[in-house]
């Protein structure tokens, strides 16, 4: 391979959102690649229906927690207050909505799939109160009349108007299989700031695999390996859920479905499932994830998890399929055999990322190669292992 070769391969792209840079590294795909998706689905597995509610009839549903806005998504609050306001403006004036899609579960549980942004705006205004309510601004048509005013402070005719406006939303039945609504939620999510991956099945998925998530990423291991906490886009779970998807089912696993996406999704349907994953093998989970960090932290310091090729000394942002290899292959030593050969590992790993153009590639185009999958997680234990 060429000098230029090794080069592009060794280059870090940070993944932007709204401008601002995710310290995480943007994942990139060969022009070759086929998509992760390739069968076709059944057409009778996809059932959709349409259903007609009115406002007020969907805050009810939020408040009583029939209809789940799916909880610590901060990224679906990110809308300024004259966009918030503009919206209400529409429902004021009687503008439709776009339609909404939600999922039901087997409890008969709603979740919002697409529009959270939208239903969230709705029902921090009506039914926000003082707390978490907001007053209109910036309005285009209404600014003589409503301007400045809280749901409370609104004409009877106007609250009328909110609480009676009609919203259209597609329902997805819950007898479709959980592949088949994932690549619903994938097709549908094209409008606005779409959802990354880890944003859909976190919409798909329940509280279980939710709580665990957030406990491995809230603690403190985690913060000093990676300096993420409640990460914009859910990256910090995504990683967090890759370390479970093979600490579960490991390599082999992997190859079995062939492709990420299933993969992680087949990681969350076991987190979800008590029998599958019982509160004992969560609690070794989370040791093992708690362990990892700290000895990652150890071995790279502040490169832990980033590209840091002989030569650079700056500080790359975070590579997924370097955050899954190296914290899988650490969770298994103790911090003092690693922090005897650390310098050893440290510059093992340095040269792989320098010299060896197939590794370079493992962890910087089509990451989901099976190929490649299996080829990280091979060079990075062999890595591991200089210096015993």
């Amino acid at each position: 391979m060429t000098t230029p070769e090794i080069q592009k391969a060794q280059a870090a792209r940070e993944e932007y959102f709204l401008d601002d840079g995710t310290d995480v590294e943007a994942e990139t795909e060969a022009d070759d690649t086929t998509p992760e998706i390739a069968r076709p689905w059944n057409p009778e597995q996809i059932r959709v229906n349409t259903k007609q509610f009115s406002l007020r009839n969907t805050l009810d549903m939020i408040d009583d927690d029939s209809l789940e806005l799916a909880p610590d998504f901060q990224r679906g609050r990110v809308w300024k207050l004259v966009q918030k306001s503009q919206l209400i403006e529409s429902v004021l004036l009687q503008i439709p909505l776009p339609a909404f899609y939600f999922a039901e579960d087997a409890d008969g549980l709603l979740r919002v799939v697409d529009g959270l942004q939208r239903l969230s705006t709705i029902h921090d205004f009506v039914r926000g109160g003082d707390k978490s309510g907001f007053a209109l601004k910036g309005l285009e048509y209404l600014d003589g009349v409503v301007e400045g005013k809280r749901f409370d402070e609104l004409p009877a005719p106007w609250k009328r108007r909110i609480n009676n406006a009609q919203i259209m939303a597609h329902v997805i039945d819950p007898t479709t299989p959980p592949e088949v609504m994932y690549d619903i939620f994938r097709r549908i999510n094209t409008l606005g700031t779409p959802l990354n991956a880890q944003e859909i099945r976190h919409c798909m998925s329940r509280d279980r695999s939710r709580d665990l998530l957030k406990a491995m990423t809230a603690t403190d291991a985690f913060y000093e390996a990676t300096g993420m906490r409640d990460h914009i886009r859910m990256n910090d779970r995504e990683m967090a859920l890759r370390f479970a998807a093979f600490w579960l089912m490991d390599v082999e696993g992997y190859v079995e479905q062939a492709a990420m996406d299933p993969f992680l999704q087949r990681a969350t349907r076991l987190l979800d499932s008590d029998d599958e994953v019982d509160d004992d093998k969560a609690s070794r989970l989370m040791a093992d994830f708690s362990k990892a960090m700290t000895n990652a932290r150890l071995v790279f310091g502040d490169h832990a998890f980033r590209k840091w090729p002989e030569g650079v000394s700056w500080r790359n942002p975070i590579n997924r399929p370097l955050f899954e290899s190296w914290s899988l292959t650490l969770a298994r030593y103790d911090p003092e055999d690693l922090e005897r050969r650390k310098d050893a590992i440290v510059a093992e790993a340095r040269s792989l990322m320098t010299r060896d153009i197939y590794y370079l590639d493992a962890i910087t185009s089509s990451t989901g190669d099976v190929s490649r999958v299996v080829y990280r997680f091979r060079a990075t234990a062999k890595a591991a292992e200089v210096g015993r």
